[in-house]
């Protein structure tokens, strides 16, 4: 009895070891089969198109050329810098926090001349950026949400020469301010926006002080148009890195005229953490 007892325990573990190596041979198939194959040559350069700028870039052999097309932050140019190469990688990572993963083949006689990102799979959307690189998709979806909420505050504005300033909401999430600001342009004179800026500055000194100002620059607006219409009404959302009013400085809204001078700023001088409305947390799957 316990000798067939032990070769049935023998046959099990010798089933165990033939059937792994199975088990593993198609998991790789899988593995690979996920990632796009992309077919590059010596004499004709290959563009991949992504939907969102392209943040990092690593290929795995020199036998490879890659570099950003000039001008523009989502296509990537790639060709061969060796006939006949062997198969090899590209990553790429885009700000919309995708990690996308190509496998290169060579083959001069018909590469693959246009290639869209889209096409191919996320391998990972863990993707995070330092603050100064922050989440651009995520921006854009939080700035979005801030432009259509329903929630104001009132008192921050400034209005001359028939154009009128005002800041009318506030939300964060997590580490960015969201800022939405309406332009009114009550006269019958289109507005074109040569410059708006924002500043921190010291409150008004004594000539004989020197005073200081920091300007902060915007992560992003929900419209790069510089258009005010005669008659309207223009509301953008800007994305700042977050910051508090220090005790005797204020924040300056700067807006300037396009070859004219009906330039306006609008001075904060109160602390607005208690204007903050949050923004609840984005679910990027949604978009």
């Amino acid at each position: 009895m316990k000798r067939i007892n032990h070769l049935f325990k023998m046959s099990l573990l010798l089933f165990s070891v033939l059937a792994y190596p199975q088990l593993s041979v198609k998991e790789t198939i899988a593995n690979e089969d996920q990632y796009k194959s992309v077919q590059i040559g010596y004499s004709k350069t290959t563009s991949i198109v992504f939907s969102y700028p392209i943040k990092s870039i690593d290929k795995g052999s020199d036998e490879v050329l890659v570099q950003k097309a000039k001008g523009v932050e989502n296509i990537l140019l790639i060709k061969a810098a060796k006939q006949h190469f062997i198969q090899t990688n590209l990553t790429v990572v885009t700000s919309d926090a995708r990690l996308y993963v190509f496998v290169l083949n060579y083959d001069d006689d018909c590469p693959d001349l246009n290639v869209k990102a889209v096409n191919s799979i996320a391998a990972s959307k863990d993707v995070l950026f330092s603050l100064e690189n922050e989440n651009q998709k995520k921006i854009e979806q939080c700035a979005s949400l801030a432009l259509s909420k329903k929630n104001k505050i009132g008192g921050y504005n400034k209005s001359k020469y028939q154009i009128r300033l005002e800041l009318n909401g506030i939300f964060i999430y997590q580490d960015v301010l969201y800022l939405r600001i309406v332009f009114k342009n009550k006269s019958k004179i289109n507005y074109d926006i040569d410059q708006f800026r924002f500043f921190i500055r010291d409150q008004k000194k004594s000539k004989r002080t020197a005073s200081q100002e920091i300007e902060i620059e915007p992560l992003y607006q929900t419209t790069s148009s510089t258009l005010i219409p005669y008659k309207s009404e223009v509301i953008k959302v800007y994305a700042l890195e977050k910051f508090t009013i220090p005790e005797n400085k204020y924040l300056t809204l700067q807006l300037v005229e396009e070859s004219g001078g009906r330039h306006l700023e609008l001075d904060i001088s109160s602390n607005l953490t208690d204007k903050v409305f949050p923004i609840e947390a984005v679910n990027m799957d949604k978009f």
